[in-house]
């Protein structure tokens, strides 16, 4: 369940916790690798997103689930016999998203109102940031793709791992970058939803820094480079 507006904690903790366990402890029995995704989302309110207890501070069930997880992994790492990687994505987005439905990506939402009305919809301002300011660590599916194809590749790695670009970008910029693309639209700001008051992350930044530490040292495309490629795709072109 990656919707992060789901309240029902007995499905969540079901679903994203128990059934996790579930799969970890079959993997561990054969000595399999096991790599799952976790989420940017534990970070929550905090300024710092490095792959430490202290930094963590869930804001929704979503995130809390992915976090549990987290804990137990880093509980049961030191007996595994096998490698246990979780990837804590950040912002993803690229092909193949759209069954996604509400929980797509910024991206792929902003080509489609583009299409269908030639509005961009973006966030009036919240949290301190001005209109459309807000930041977000967009990280390109296939970047994303390649760090975990090479986590698994070097079994001799286990942990938590951010996958993100190690930089942050505003929702104005990704509008601008899909908007360059088709040569027309214009960005209109709505209010600021009132349910996410208080439980929406304004500004997330991978710290790749264990990821780099790791050997991983591929290069992360940013918006202006990646979003092109994504609606070329959307396209067919």
């Amino acid at each position: 369940c990656s919707d992060t507006t789901e309240w029902d904690g007995r499905y969540v903790m079901a679903t994203n916790y128990d059934y996790s366990k579930e799969l970890l402890g079959w993997a561990l029995g054969r000595e399999i690798p096991f790599l799952y995704a976790s989420s940017a989302s534990v970070y929550g309110g905090s300024g710092v997103f490095k792959e430490e207890r202290q930094h963590e501070r869930p804001l929704n069930l979503y995130a809390f689930s992915k976090f549990q997880f987290d804990q137990y992994v880093r509980r049961i790492l030191p007996g595994a016999r096998s490698p246990v990687v979780g990837l804590r994505y950040f912002n993803v987005y690229g092909p193949r998203e759209a069954h996604k439905g509400e929980q797509a990506s910024l991206a792929y939402k902003l080509h489609c109102q583009l299409l269908e009305t030639g509005t961009l919809c973006l966030f009036e301002g919240s949290d301190g940031y001005g209109p459309g300011e807000q930041l977000r660590d967009f990280v390109w599916v296939g970047d994303a793709v390649a760090a975990a194809l090479w986590l698994l590749e070097h079994r001799e790695h286990s942990g938590i791992f951010n996958v993100g670009s190690g930089r942050s970008q505003t929702f104005n910029e990704l509008a601008r970058a899909v908007i360059a693309y088709h040569g027309r639209g214009e960005i209109e700001y709505v209010p600021f939803p009132e349910e996410l008051r208080g439980v929406y992350q304004s500004h997330t930044r991978a710290d790749i820094a264990s990821l780099r530490k790791a050997g991983y040292d591929a290069p992360f495309l940013t918006v202006e480079e990646a979003v092109p490629r994504y609606l070329d795709w959307l396209q067919g072109v």
